[in-house]
């Protein structure tokens, strides 16, 4: 006997299903990316978005249709990625506005949902082009309105709708000349189709979850060998997140925006808004967001250079995954490509994944309240496997490197997740450090793999500058070291008797942090790690690079900065913020340096010395 009716439970498992079918196509839609720029993250985004709608469904197994069409829509808005996840997501809201507060859908108030959801995406776009999503998602209502009048068996329903949507992919590159010339059919468009198959394999029984059409294939990227016209489109695909209440239409937000871009995706609740342009001026656009709300999250990536990247790896290619303690700035991960894998931070019950739902400065503010104990766990393997997937999306190889073995399982988490992924060609290396220390590595690996530098000489050479690099810790308050079990309690409390700062380092060959030094004047402090360093800095390293690391001690770290630039001109000096899933454990007023030495040998000696310090 067929299915007459969708509830809520039906379509959750429906949802889930589609999110993992579009997954295992994620490569092939990155590949086929050609309009409106081939930056080939189609697959991606899209793969992102219904991600983020299969986990906001997870809990909900015996939930009404309306409660899982509103956390359907919610996590729309909070976590569509892209153009491509933008609009798919204006589709979705236009279907949920249409069933609206009924417990069960007929094949009939699904077509109803389908032609409100294509409405929507046709009214969200100022310059609607066909033989895209567009054109797929109206033909695909047009198939569902058919089959709707000609069946009441929700199976065959979506087989003829499904037949339909495919027949309006076929089309697109006749509609488009850019897909025409690049021989593909639109990758939006073929994202939306795999959706409505992976619902339709959940129907019929067909395995889902486990399916990978094309992984472990090195196929020629549409994406990489477009050629893009440097005119055609914007620079930066800008997103903007605004929290409020009472936002104008999306018309007139459109119109506000057009002067600033492109290519303009408009979603929205009572309470969230969310932009999408493509923008010659990021930060213009972030201005004028600001005037309708509280700007929560912004995001720029430059798709010209996404663009050199792909064709970049379609020759070579190497994608680095790296965990959230890396501690390099969002816009430098976004710029080498590299993959983030979140710690989790728990408090209580609650888990954040570190640098997506949590920042550093909410944790820094609850703890000096002392009313919240935070806890924290390295990335489960399936997170890393799904940092594999996105890394080898568009590379044919994959080097992982995570935070040191000898402070927390994440290494061995990376490690599981090689076979829990199913992919080849993935290597994971123990940074045997911390912070800006394993930073520094993911940019030596990117500066090498540029280099034309095969991956088992890459590899070899990783190893001998982390064999030659270090770290040096200074702690703000030794409680937190205490709590978190770094330090005994006995120890924690003669320090504290004593005033006495604790100057840490990381060992070489372990990863692990001993104590080299003692000081009892913080005046002291910066002085005598100066001289730390300058003793494992001698003789001159020919090739240097130093990062500095703070967790809210931003003063501290510029005059350090500062002071080592002047004594060891390095080729570079980072600093940057300690991420929350290590502010946990350090606390506030923690400060490091670390050391990168790329090149051996006596390099250009300064007129200071040891016994000035």
């Amino acid at each position: 006997m067929g299915i007459a009716y969708l509830d809520g439970s039906r379509l959750r498992r429906s949802l889930i299903a589609a999110a993992d079918w579009v997954e295992s196509g994620r490569e092939e839609l990155n590949r086929i990316n050609v309009f409106p720029v081939p930056d080939g993250d189609t697959g991606t985004n899209l793969a992102l978005t219904l991600r983020a709608v299969a986990q906001a469904l997870a809990p909900l197994e015996n939930a009404h249709l309306p409660v899982v069409t509103k956390a359907m829509a919610d996590a729309c808005v909070m976590s569509a990625h892209g153009n491509s996840g933008m609009l798919l997501s204006q589709f979705l809201l236009g279907f949920r506005e249409a069933l609206g507060e009924r417990h069960s859908a007929s094949p009939a108030n699904v077509a109803a949902g389908f032609r409100a959801g294509a409405n929507r995406l046709h009214a969200a776009l100022d310059d609607p082009i066909e033989g895209t999503i567009l054109t797929v998602c109206r033909e695909t209502a047009d198939a569902a309105e058919l089959a709707a009048s000609a069946t009441r068996d929700f199976d065959d329903f979506m087989s003829r709708t499904l037949s339909g949507a495919r027949t309006a992919l076929l089309r697109t590159p006749e509609l488009l000349s850019t897909l025409k010339q690049a021989g593909v059919v639109d990758a939006g468009g073929k994202g939306f189709v795999r959706l409505l198959e992976g619902i339709v394999r959940l129907i019929d029984g067909t395995p889902v979850a486990s399916a990978t059409s094309d992984k472990g294939k090195v196929v020629p990227a549409a994406a990489a060998v477009t050629q893009v016209e440097r005119d055609r489109d914007f620079r930066w695909c800008t997103e903007v997140l605004i929290r409020g209440g009472g936002f104008p239409p999306s018309t007139e937000l459109r119109a506000a925006l057009r002067p600033l871009g492109g290519s303009i995706v408009v979603l929205s609740t009572d309470t969230v808004l969310k932009i999408h342009i493509h923008t010659n001026s990021p930060e213009t656009v972030y201005e004028k967001a600001a005037e309708w709300g509280s700007v929560e999250q912004t995001k720029a990536d430059d798709m010209r250079v996404q663009h050199d990247v792909l064709h970049d790896d379609a020759v070579s290619g190497l994608g680095i995954v790296v965990d959230s303690s890396c501690d390099l700035p969002d816009e430098t991960i976004d710029r080498y490509g590299f993959v983030l894998a979140p710690i989790q931070i728990m408090d209580g019950e609650r888990t954040y994944l570190d640098r997506i739902e949590i920042r550093p400065a909410e944790v820094y503010r609850r703890m000096r309240l002392g009313d919240t104990t935070f806890t924290t766990s390295q990335p489960t393997p399936a997170a890393f496997a799904e940092a594999y997937q996105d890394a080898r999306s568009v590379a044919r190889e994959a080097l992982c490197l995570t935070l040191s073995g000898g402070l927390s399982g994440t290494f061995a988490s990376a490690q599981a997740a090689v076979t829990a992924s199913g992919l080849d060609g993935i290597t994971v290396i123990d940074s045997r450090s911390i912070s800006l220390g394993l930073g520094m590595l993911a940019l030596r690996a990117r500066e090498l793999a540029e280099g034309g530098m095969s991956l088992s000489q890459l590899i070899e050479e990783l190893l001998r500058v982390r064999d030659s690099s270090g770290a040096l810790i200074v702690v703000g308050k030794i409680e937190h070291l205490v709590r978190s079990g770094r330090v005994s309690r006995t120890r924690g409390w003669l320090g504290r008797l004593l005033n006495i700062t604790p100057i840490l380092e990381l060992t070489p060959t372990e990863g692990k942090v001993t104590a080299v030094d003692r000081v009892r004047k913080s005046k002291a402090l910066i002085p005598r790690v100066l001289q730390h360093l300058e003793r494992r800095l001698t003789p001159r390293p020919r090739q240097l690079r130093i990062g500095i690391a703070h967790a809210d001690a931003a003063d501290t770290a510029a005059t350090v900065c500062e002071e080592i630039q002047k004594r060891f001109h390095p080729r570079e000096c980072l600093v940057a913020d300690v991420t929350a899933a290590l502010g946990v454990h350090v606390g506030p007023g923690t400060w490091a340096v670390f050391y990168q030495i790329e090149e051996q040998g006596d390099g250009p000696q300064n007129n200071h010395s040891s016994e000035r310090l």
